[in-house]
């Protein structure tokens, strides 16, 4: 989500940042580091739910459960019940895991579902129907992780929530003014229901209760999956469904399950990166990302400099281009990582690339594989007093989803089934390109850039890094792992920090407002790249682990927090 507010750093004092909005007023970010655990996340109050946890000695995962539903009551244009997402998690040993909690296209799903008779696609229909919404997973993932690595009980870590829905939370500005933006179509979307919606303007300090959402909460507090996936809950998701034509059955529901699978691994320096495979398109990218500009002098170069953005936007163009063929559900079509990941691959795709002029992204197509026959999100970091981490991305795909609550139960459907290719070449609502590998088909992962990652240096946990943004996921945690690599920038500097987006298609970088000097900017324009001024790219939560302690990130684009102890 985008807004108006961005902060620039102006003096370092000790651990205490001075900085400016665009409004002239100073903001004080303290960096002070944590030595027991740190929780990053979108909101103030999801954020104190997660410390609570860690305070009464649950670990990283068992605040993650708490942040999670938390979330879903405080920030629901993308924290949610009815979504998906990833987790990557470290143990304090160093043993590492990844949990696949991503939506699935409904059993009836079909790959021309989106297509009118002529074969094009119907505009709006995978962002705003019944028919947008792929088969929940968050609620499946949180209970298995908490099964697998959780400490505490389950109904301890979902009363927080429950608390949270029932007697109210106060709205930030920010939020107030998100309620205020999307109160028509809310309206629109949800005939005779009221779930966010007031006659006046919504307002910082109001108190936003949510009793629907509570019992909805209760049910998973009290039966776990079950809660959810069967029972009354079940019953009014597929309720909503009939109403609107939508696809979701009671089987698809009993039926979903999340999936754990192993991370994949890749050396950056003396850095070791721990990501998600796929269906994250996420980290195979970074890896490759970081492999195509390991052996440069970004360092000598410096930051947003003509050289390291020049070198940046072409290996971007090369990643994304493969994504768009090769990347997609593993359980359903075979994706190389191998071959993506090889070495000598990443080199050879940045062979084309020359510093006298910008590579046109139509000369670009996806790399050939010898034997090969192809935003709105939310993120949070946590680490523990032992040493365990989590990194885990969620998304219901645009802000508020599809923008359709499930009457009685109170919470939004994602749009997750327009991150499928409706018809390939065809772009998504980031401007995504896929293939065939990315084609709808029942019961399929769609494919995600969500890219939450853990990194190690010498063996021992470094940083743990994420961020919302749909198609900037990838190039926003790339460049905060290299801010604090290569330009000796803290974490909170890190995220800060900011960012440019390329994309392959369409041909053209995104940047943020001040992120260029005007030499720079130039210098670009000259070699031929089209440079596009954008709000606020990403909203990056990360923890660097330092000598001190933990040492949050928490981005100013939002409200985002971070709490340690």
């Amino acid at each position: 989500m985008r807004n108006k507010y961005y902060l620039i750093l102006l003096v370092l004092a000790g651990n205490l940042f001075i900085a400016v909005n665009v409004k002239g007023q100073a903001e004080k970010i303290d960096n002070t580091p944590n030595a027991n655990g740190m929780v990053v996340c979108a909101y103030p109050d999801a954020a104190q739910a997660g410390l609570a946890i860690l305070k009464k000695g649950g670990n990283a995962v068992d605040a993650a459960v708490a942040v999670q539903f938390a979330l879903a009551v405080t920030f629901p244009e993308a924290g949610n019940i009815g979504g998906g997402g990833f987790m990557v998690y470290r143990s304090t040993k160093g043993e590492t895991n990844t949990l696949d909690f991503r939506e699935k296209a409904p059993s009836g799903a079909s790959a021309n579902m989106y297509l009118d008779a002529s074969g094009n696609v119907i505009p709006g229909m995978s962002l705003s129907t019944h028919q947008a919404s792929g088969v929940p997973g968050s609620v499946d993932g949180l209970y298995e992780a908490n099964r697998k690595y959780g400490k505490l009980k389950w109904a301890e870590l979902v009363q927080p929530s429950i608390d949270l829905a029932r007697n109210g939370y106060k709205l930030t500005k920010r939020q107030a003014d998100v309620y205020n933006r999307i109160q028509n179509t809310l309206k629109k979307a949800n005939p005779g229901k009221s779930y966010l919606i007031k006659d006046s303007p919504w307002k910082e300090g109001d108190l936003l209760v949510q009793e629907d959402l509570a019992k909805t909460l209760e049910q998973i507090r009290d039966k776990g999956r079950k809660g959810f996936y069967e029972g009354v809950v079940a019953d009014e998701i597929v309720a909503e469904m009939k109403s609107g034509n939508g696809l979701i059955t009671k089987a698809d529901l009993k039926n979903y399950h999340s999936v754990w699978r192993k991370a994949i691994t890749g050396n950056y320096k003396d850095y070791k990166v721990i990501t998600m495979p796929p269906p994250s398109s996420g980290g195979i990218a970074l890896l490759s990302l970081l492999k195509s500009v390991e052996k440069y002098p970004l360092h000598q170069w410096g930051h947003n400099q003509d050289s390291t953005v020049q070198l940046i936007i072409e290996a971007e163009r090369r990643v994304y281009a493969d994504r768009s063929k090769y990347l997609g559900d593993p359980d359903f079509f075979k994706v190389p990582v191998d071959s993506l990941l090889r070495t000598s691959y990443i080199l050879s795709r940045m062979n084309s690339f020359t510093w006298s002029a910008a590579t046109p992204s139509t000369s670009i197509q996806p790399g050939t594989i010898p034997g090969y026959e192809s935003d709105q999100t939310t993120h949070y970091s946590i680490t523990d007093r032992e040493g365990n981490a989590v990194s885990i991305t969620t998304t219901l795909n645009g802000s508020f989803g599809s923008k359709i609550f499930v009457k009685g139960a109170g919470f939004l459907l994602n749009n997750e089934m327009d991150d499928f290719s409706s018809k390939p070449g065809v772009p998504n609502m980031y401007g995504l390109v896929g293939g065939k590998a990315n084609s709808i088909q029942p019961n399929k992962r769609m494919l995600s850039s969500m890219t939450p990652a853990i990194i190690e240096k010498n063996g021992k946990l470094f940083m743990v890094v994420g961020t919302p943004g749909g198609a900037t996921i990838i190039t926003s945690v790339f460049q905060t792992i290299l801010n604090v690599i290569e330009f000796d920038q803290n974490m909170q500097q890190s995220v800060s920090s900011k960012r440019f987006h390329h994309q392959w298609l369409p041909d053209n970088v995104q940047v943020e407002r001040g992120a260029f000097d005007e030499k720079t900017q130039t210098i670009l324009e000259q070699k031929g790249y089209k440079l596009i001024s954008s709000g606020g790219i990403g909203r990056v939560d990360a923890i660097l682990k330092t000598p001190l302690g933990y040492e949050g990130g928490a981005d100013p684009r939002g409200d985002d927090t971070k709490a340690g102890w």
